[in-house]
């Protein structure tokens, strides 16, 4: 299932980081905001444990996570996005994953792998800025899954719709949200009229 998420403030911010005239500071900051957006609905769908809190004046029930949270950013650009995410959830673990495209055949390969041990109580949240042909995040996801854990969700700046059906077809009990769902992908992969290279853009290479 895809979430797309939506408010004035969050499309201001969308704005500011499709402008290829936006300095690598203002980009930067845009990024950080909208993946507050992201960070605040993805970690509504945590798994949730009813607890007793004695307060100054009675005792109440409230819901806190259940379980461990291990975020995985997807190397490099997912980098940009696990500032926001640790600040809604600063006991989380982190793991890292590095793909790279081939640019022929728009396929990911694996080059870097870090994780911490789960458990069957830990949930994932995946971290990568732009999903376009979905390569990346299914080579994740099914990585993931193959390790132990209790639920695994997806977050990103921005979705092709193609990506999101790849995403919705393979793996239809992971929860994906996304801050905008773009028109389509270009002859060679990228998606439009997205933002450009995520990573060049926060990293500032070329």
């Amino acid at each position: 299932m895809a979430i797309i998420l939506s408010g004035t403030a969050l499309t201001s911010d969308l704005a500011t980081i499709r402008d290829g005239s936006a300095g690598i500071d203002v980009f930067r900051a845009a990024v950080e905001r909208v993946g507050l957006h992201l960070a605040a609905e993805t970690s509504k769908h945590l798994p949730s444990i009813e607890v007793d809190v004695v307060t100054p004046l009675e005792t109440t029930s409230c819901a806190v996570i259940d379980g461990s949270i291990i975020l995985v950013s997807i190397l490099r650009a997912g980098l940009g996005l696990l500032s926001p995410f640790l600040m809604f959830l600063p006991m989380a673990s982190v793991g890292f994953i590095g793909l790279k495209r081939n640019e022929l055949s728009l396929e990911p390969a694996e080059y870097y792998r870090k994780l911490p041990a789960s458990d069957k109580n830990t949930s994932f949240i995946v971290i990568d800025p732009m999903l376009a042909t979905g390569g990346s995040l299914l080579a994740t996801l099914a990585l993931l899954k193959s390790v132990p854990h209790r639920r695994i969700l997806a977050a990103c700046l921005i979705a092709a719709p193609e990506g999101v059906a790849r995403i919705e077809a393979e793996h239809p009990d992971v929860l994906l949200v996304s801050a905008a769902l773009d028109r389509q992908l270009s002859t060679i992969g990228y998606i439009l009229p997205g933002l450009g290279d995520a990573g060049d853009r926060l990293f500032g290479t070329v």
